[in-house]
């Protein structure tokens, strides 16, 4: 890959500027598109941190996936969800709380693409209760063997072919 510069607007980067500020950042950064089939065989558990979990896939991926869980999982309530915020609202319990996905920062070239899931207390605080710590265990269980099945692929344009018009 040659090296390519990216000129970021000041102030603040909203709507459309930051659809193309992001998805050039993904370009730069690797991401493969069409079929790309794998297994997400890299889940980190870390038990000091109440159950969370860093598994190797993106972010969408990853949340579409723990969407479809919830849904089928006994004795889960599932409230709410907000995709851009990562964030599914989940009674689980009789305890109320969020599983939360948040994309991690390629630190390496060839790392790949990788996603911290913990939960959240319902103003965001951490919480570390055995509730939340079960279900986090459930789904750290889970995630990697059905994320195949919610894998949404991303397409690029080939190189000098798009269609965006300049901003």
């Amino acid at each position: 890959m040659t090296a390519r510069s990216i000129v970021l607007p000041r102030g603040p980067v909203t709507g459309r500027a930051a659809f193309v500020v992001a998805a050039a950042l993904a370009v730069l950064g690797g991401c493969r598109g069409g079929a790309d089939v794998r297994p997400a065989d890299t889940v980190e558990p870390d038990p000091v941190d109440g159950g969370a979990f860093t598994v190797a896939e993106s972010m969408l991926d990853t949340w579409n996936t723990i969407g479809k869980i919830l849904v089928r999982l006994d004795g889960v309530g599932y409230e709410r969800r907000a995709q851009m915020l990562g964030l599914y609202v989940v009674r689980y319990r009789d305890e109320r709380f969020l599983i939360r996905t948040r994309a991690l920062v390629i630190e390496a070239p060839g790392q790949g693409l990788r996603t911290r899931v913990d939960a959240l207390g319902p103003q965001g605080q951490a919480i570390r209760s055995a509730a939340a710590a079960d279900l986090l265990q459930v789904l750290a269980r889970r995630v990697p063997l059905e994320v195949a099945l919610y894998r949404q692929p991303v397409k690029l344009p080939p190189a000098g072919k798009s269609k965006s018009r300049p901003l």
